[in-house]
C-alpha cells in the first residue's frame, strides 16, 4: 500500500471510530485528500428516520468543501468488510471529485482500487444540465 493510501485509511479507520450507527452497527469512515495534500475525513451517521442518515463519504467530502477544497486526488473508505459506496455516494463523488481512484479497506487492510466513473458508468453530470 503506497504510502499517501495507508495515511488515508488510517485517516478513515479513525473516522469510523467516531460513527453513530446505532441502527445499523455498521461503522464506516472515509478520507479524501485535496490536491494541496489536507485529508478530510467523515463517518456514517444514522437516523432512525434512515433516509435522514448520511454516509461517511458524502461527510468526508462535505468537511473539504467547507474548508474550501475543490480538487481532489483520492478517497478511501474503510469498513470491516470492505464495502463500495453507495449509489447516492457514487453521484456525488462524481460530481464533487470528477474521475478519481477510490479505494475500499477492510478491517485486515486489504485494498481494491476502483475508479469513479467505473463505479459510475455513462454518470449523469453538469454537462447534461445545460
Amino acid at each position: 500500500m503506497d504510502e499517501l493510501i495507508k495515511k488515508l485509511s488510517e485517516a478513515a479507520q479513525s473516522a469510523a471510530k467516531n460513527s453513530h450507527s446505532p441502527f445499523s452497527n455498521y461503522p464506516v469512515g472515509a478520507a479524501v485528500v485535496s490536491e494541496s495534500g489536507k485529508i478530510y475525513k467523515g463517518c456514517n451517521v444514522e437516523s432512525s428516520s434512515y433516509g435522514l442518515s448520511v454516509c461517511a463519504e458524502r461527510n468526508a467530502l462535505a468537511a473539504a468543501i467547507v474548508d474550501g477544497a475543490r480538487d481532489f486526488k483520492a478517497l478511501v473508505i474503510y469498513s470491516k468488510n470492505g464495502a463500495t459506496p453507495c449509489g447516492a455516494c457514487r453521484q456525488v463523488i462524481w460530481d464533487i471529485c470528477g474521475p478519481i481512484p477510490v479505494y475500499s479497506i477492510d478491517k485486515n487492510d486489504n485494498v481494491t482500487k476502483y475508479n469513479s466513473q467505473k463505479l459510475l458508468p455513462e454518470p449523469f453530470g453538469a454537462n447534461k444540465l445545460e
